[in-house]
């Protein structure tokens, strides 16, 4: 099983499914997508994925959007980190709330005080969003005191989606000192086989510019 990835360095989402791959083990082949210069605009990518984002992934004639998509197509083809039966809905709950207060409120939040051209920057705007990302790491903090892992006693798509955005260094709301039980998780993240940080694991930083 070898199948290709589209994304680029910056991009949490896209991370979520290339650590999977990495640390699992499986085979991939990755497609650089430069997205600060337009390519995820262009008519050629969207013909790929008519959303204009990655992740991408193609696996023989099937191609999947959407990371948490992707990890669970992928998580249930090799069967590594694989949900433990009867976690499958708390998984699921925190993927989504991942999808809607997490990584929705990390990846904007960091895009827009940090990748965003400085001119284009709204203080206020930055404000509102730091305070989400504050608020939503509290929720995430809380919840893994006393755990090693989301679910379970083993890392879990939902691991693998929570967590991406967190591992980038740029400002986002994130004190560090402040949230003990993220940082013990992120370790133990750190800790999985062939585990790389987003940088070094795609292509794309620094950003390209033309």
């Amino acid at each position: 099983m070898t199948v290709d990835l589209y994304c680029f360095a910056q991009s949490g989402n896209a991370y979520k499914v290339a650590n999977y791959l990495n640390v699992a083990g499986v085979p991939w082949t990755e497609h650089f997508v430069d997205f600060f210069n337009g390519e995820a605009r262009s008519p050629e990518f969207r013909e790929i994925n008519p959303m204009g984002e990655v992740p991408v992934l193609v696996d023989g004639d099937l191609t999947l959007t959407q990371s948490g998509v992707i990890l669970d197509y992928l998580i249930d083809k090799t069967g590594i980190y694989a949900t433990q039966k009867g976690d499958e809905r708390e998984v699921l709950r925190w993927i989504l709330w991942d999808n809607h207060k997490g990584s929705s409120q990390f990846g904007v939040t960091r895009f827009m005080i940090n990748l965003l051209p400085e001119k284009m920057r709204n203080d206020d705007v930055n404000s509102f969003l730091l305070g989400r990302s504050k608020a939503a790491l509290q929720v995430l903090n809380t919840h893994l005191e006393g755990r090693n892992w989301m679910v379970g006693n083993a890392p879990t798509a939902a691991d693998f989606s929570c967590s991406s955005y967190l591992f980038f260094d740029e400002p986002f709301g994130m004190d560090r000192s402040k949230l003990p039980h993220i940082e013990a998780w992120l370790k133990n993240i750190r800790q999985l086989p062939n585990w790389k940080h987003p940088y070094d694991l795609m292509q794309g930083h620094p950003l390209p510019r033309t």
